[in-house]
């Protein structure tokens, strides 16, 4: 059995920045331990694979070494490969997944995804998470993740986690963020208890991060950067209980998987 399979930086306009996802069109959908292997072999942070519907796509994300409830940059990634290789006219898609329906609209060259909020909460600080990044964070919250609020932008990008540490914490991962120099906000997502020590550019953790910076700046649409090495812009607004959360795409590689 032969599958296409592209390989999509999200958030990016050109390749070696943003986050590579890799995409697999299905026209059935395989076994999970399959699709589990393929995201293995693929060792990126997220292979996304889809079926289409009469109306929609069944999608799904799978890490490494787990299956996830939600992942923004391989649903832009999808998109991405949708609207130019598959469908070429389409300017909308609607997504049923694990996290419920999802939308994504082309706007120029921009793709405009529609996903649920996850306002954080506060709570309690565990030990091995300030162990585990070195610092003294200003405010600690959660909703799926960890979310940590520091000063500055130099402070998120001067993190130097302790991923063995931060492992043993129990949600899905560490969102790092603070005010940003020339955007609103900059962020960092670390995620090692799910086999990514660092994400280059979490769409997911925008849920959390544009309902906390919406409140404290004051302002619906914001300006974000994810100060990874490798780097990604996103264009995001609060909606009510939703957040748009808008990117571009670049490819970098169209294959063939032999099953």
């Amino acid at each position: 059995m032969e599958s296409t399979i592209y390989q999509i930086d999200a958030f990016t306009d050109r390749p070696f920045s943003g986050n590579p996802a890799a995409v697999c069109p299905l026209e059935t959908w395989l076994e999970d331990p399959a699709m589990q292997n393929i995201a293995a072999e693929n060792n990126l942070s997220e292979t996304a694979f889809f079926v289409k519907k009469s109306d929609h796509f069944e999608l799904r994300w799978f890490t490494p070494v787990v299956e996830v409830d939600l992942c923004g940059h391989a649903t832009l990634a999808s998109t991405f490969v949708i609207m130019n290789y598959m469908e070429p006219s389409t300017t909308e898609l609607t997504f049923r997944t694990k996290s419920g329906e999802l939308t994504v609209k082309k706007a120029g060259d921009l793709f405009v995804m529609d996903f649920p909020s996850q306002p954080p909460v506060p709570c309690d600080t565990p030990g091995n998470l300030v162990a585990g990044l070195d610092i003294q964070p200003r405010e600690v919250l959660k909703s799926e993740d960890y979310l940590v609020v520091l000063e500055g932008e130099d402070d998120v990008k001067n993190t130097a986690p302790d991923f063995e540490r931060l492992k043993c914490l129990d949600l899905r991962g560490i969102i790092v963020t603070a005010p940003g120099r020339n955007v609103d906000f900059v962020s960092r997502f670390f995620g090692p208890s799910v086999g990514i020590n660092e994400d280059p550019v979490t769409g997911s953790s925008h849920c959390t991060l544009i309902p906390y910076w919406s409140k404290r700046l004051g302002k619906k649409k914001l300006h974000a950067l994810q100060v990874s090495e490798r780097g990604g812009e996103l264009f995001c607004e609060m909606q009510g209980d939703r957040v748009l959360i808008a990117g571009k795409c670049a490819l970098y590689m169209k294959g063939t998987i032999s099953l």
